[in-house]
């Protein structure tokens, strides 16, 4: 076989791949409703979509001082607020909202973060078809920082210290 043929063989293969792609695409045949899941490799390749994406993203944020008391406690009220009805708070329920998202918000309250420069991209920023809203248009970088102060400690939160740091009694 000829380098010609190799060629022209490898660009009939992605045309067609190309064109049943289209095909799949315009006939609205895949199931886009919240209640039901994706199929996994789907869910595998939006998943490594999203964590390389906000990985590489995240590379250049630099992180600041996260433990004084008061940024920690803004960082509180602002995720009781703004946080908590998807990412969960302890002992609480989850909300009506977060039930009904897919794919399912981290459990924060139990999980918390990994790598505060990548949450706090991810709080400014969002992230796309996930419901996880781009806070960076409405709050300050020092909110949302107050934000990932307060995440670095929720997991080691009982309950009633949460209520305490929240006054959410």
């Amino acid at each position: 076989m000829s380098n010609r043929s190799f060629l022209l063989g490898c660009l009939a293969t992605l045309l067609v791949l190309a064109l049943g792609g289209a095909a799949f695409v315009l006939s609205g045949q895949y199931p886009m409703g919240a209640d039901r899941p994706h199929q996994p490799f789907t869910l595998s390749v939006i998943n490594a979509l999203r964590d390389h994406a906000t990985e590489s993203a995240a590379k250049s944020v630099v992180v600041p001082k996260l433990d004084d008391p008061a940024m920690v406690a803004e960082g509180g009220h602002l995720y009781a607020n703004l946080c908590s009805g998807c990412h969960m708070a302890p002992g609480k329920p989850a909300s009506d909202m977060r039930t009904g998202l897919y794919p399912q918000p981290p459990n924060l309250a139990e999980d918390g973060i990994d790598n505060p420069g990548e949450a706090f991209w991810i709080i400014k920023h969002g992230i796309k078809m996930s419901a996880m809203p781009a806070w960076g248009k409405t709050h300050t970088d020092a909110q949302l920082w107050a934000v990932v102060a307060f995440l670095d400690k929720l997991p080691k939160m009982t309950p009633a210290q949460y209520a305490e740091a929240t006054g959410s009694h």
